[in-house]
């Protein structure tokens, strides 16, 4: 296994994996250890069926079927589908570009440990690939906040709620999301995580709030709440803690959820077609029930 660093805040990829083939014990622990070390990982030159992309990202941990989404493989709910491409005036898949900064599953008790994406049709304009995605490293973020304000925020917890980043996208043009029912809203009510994660790989503190998802610090004044968590939100996209990936045909992108959060950027049209299966791995592994 050939691991080459981006030199970056994040990133590393990963050559001479083969992932539709089931990987040994050794293969797994190395690609944990690197998940924790440079939190998004790039597998080039991959060839998988939906089932061998359920089995990869099986051998990760537990995975997830999302009751809120309607666009899974045909037989493997596991699977999703993300796209723009409509057919006979039907969408294929989910359209998940534009999303603004977020980790997946922090609004679940059940956390999630990573997102396993697959990346088969990639839009290009002039050659240059679109649609990319892009990460903010929540270890130097923690790192980096003002020594007072880390102590001040010891202990405390963040309310997140999943319906905030839902309505978000919806309100968005052309948008095909529907309101969550009342049956899915029950599925996913607010809940609340410590704002400061350890990490269960690095054994580093990690900031675990985030703009999509995180409504309230629970123990303070509401406004002091919604001023800290303005600062957070600006002060963990800095530059600096940032790292944008580039998708080619083929890659396998894994990212670990604890230690970033990411948005996928909408530079592409609707006529410049975008089609990833995705599966999301929770953290169960790692935390009693996932819960931290």
């Amino acid at each position: 296994m050939k691991l080459t660093p981006t030199g970056q805040t994040l990133g590393a990829t990963i050559d001479d994996l083969k992932l539709s083939e089931k990987l040994d014990e050794e293969e797994i622990e190395a690609v944990m250890q690197a998940l924790g070390r440079y939190g998004v990982l790039r597998f080039p030159r991959q060839e998988l069926g939906a089932a061998e992309l359920k089995r990869f990202s099986a051998q990760l941990g537990d995975l997830e079927i999302n009751v809120a989404n309607a666009f899974q493989e045909p037989g493997i709910p596991e699977v999703m589908i993300l796209s723009n491409i409509v057919e006979d005036g039907k969408p294929i898949g989910l359209s998940d570009a534009g999303q603004d900064w977020h980790t997946d599953m922090s609004y679940s008790r059940q956390i999630a440990f990573a997102n396993v994406l697959y990346g088969i049709r990639i839009p290009r304009r002039n050659g240059t690939p679109l649609g990319s995605t892009d990460f903010c490293n929540m270890h130097a973020a923690c790192d980096g906040l003002p020594a007072k304000l880390k102590q001040d925020l010891v202990g405390k917890t963040v309310l997140h709620d999943f319906n905030k980043f839902w309505e978000k996208m919806r309100s968005r043009e052309g948008s095909r999301r529907a309101p969550l029912t009342e049956a899915q809203r029950r599925t996913k009510p607010p809940v609340s995580h410590p704002i400061f994660l350890t990490h269960p790989i690095t054994g580093r503190k990690v900031l675990y709030a985030n703009p999509g998802y995180s409504i309230r610090i629970n123990e303070l004044p509401q406004k002091e709440s919604d001023e800290i968590l303005a600062f957070l939100f600006e002060h963990q996209t800095k530059p600096e803690y940032r790292y944008s990936f580039h998708w080619t045909e083929g890659d396998v992108l894994v990212w670990e959820d604890f230690g970033t959060i990411h948005n996928a950027i909408a530079d592409y049209g609707p006529h410049e077609h975008r089609l990833i299966k995705r599966c999301q791995v929770m953290a169960t592994r790692f935390f009693r029930n996932g819960e931290p």
